[in-house]
């Protein structure tokens, strides 16, 4: 079984450097998401299954990852044994928050990211563009709702977030994994949108636990 890490925007695959040590042993790949062009969520995902051959995957996402972790998910639920989302939700933007992204791309394109990036969730690497971030987030406002993938996946779908994350409440969180044949939710203290980056040693416990259900 493959373990994907798909990271979060604006960061990049090192943001999982901290879980590194906790998967020696296991076969892990990070990929940089856009590496792999396109501008939707789908593309992606699609990418991602025809690199990892046929290859089970155990796949863990945060945030826009957890998203891009859904959508593989949805095309091959064979391959997916479970997924572990941080601080994602599962339904498709609303109308304001698409709004909200079009002014978003409006800002990258005609202001530049350091006029953006108030916004983001967190600092944008030095290595980050204005392409792969505007690709970002149009792949963010045009997902596809994978609300009834929820109901209807059967390995372990598990949600990780912090108790201050201000893009995924706890409420809704939980009714995520209610949901969910084999939902669980792991509720951070005092934490934020990573907590696979502020809270590492509980996060990496939460993991080995997962890769176990996910086997």
């Amino acid at each position: 079984m493959k373990v994907l890490l798909l990271h979060a925007m604006p960061l990049d695959e090192r943001m999982w450097e901290p879980q590194l040590d906790a998967l020696a042993g296991e076969d892990v790949e990070a990929p940089n998401l856009y590496d792999l062009g396109g501008s939707s969520v789908d593309e992606w995902a699609e990418a991602l299954l025809e690199s990892t051959d046929d290859n089970e995957l155990a796949v863990i996402g945060a945030s826009m990852g957890g998203y891009v972790a859904l959508a593989m998910a949805r095309k091959a639920p064979e391959r997916v044994r479970g997924l572990l989302l941080v601080g994602s939700r599962v339904g498709a933007d609303t109308p304001e928050r698409r709004t909200a992204r079009d002014e978003q791309i409006r800002t990258l394109e005609d202001e530049g990211i350091e006029a953006w990036a108030p916004s983001a969730p967190a600092p944008p690497p030095s290595e980050r563009t204005v392409d792969e971030l505007v690709r970002a987030v149009q792949a963010l406002r045009d997902r596809a709702d994978s609300t009834e993938l929820v109901r209807t996946f059967q390995g372990p779908l598990w949600i990780a977030v912090g108790d201050a994350d201000p893009f995924l409440p706890v409420e809704e969180a939980r009714e995520i994994v209610e949901a969910a044949p084999n939902g669980r939710l792991e509720i951070f203290e005092d934490t934020g949108h990573f907590p696979s980056r502020d809270r590492p040693a509980r996060f990496n416990e939460l993991l080995r636990e997962f890769l176990q259900a996910a086997a």
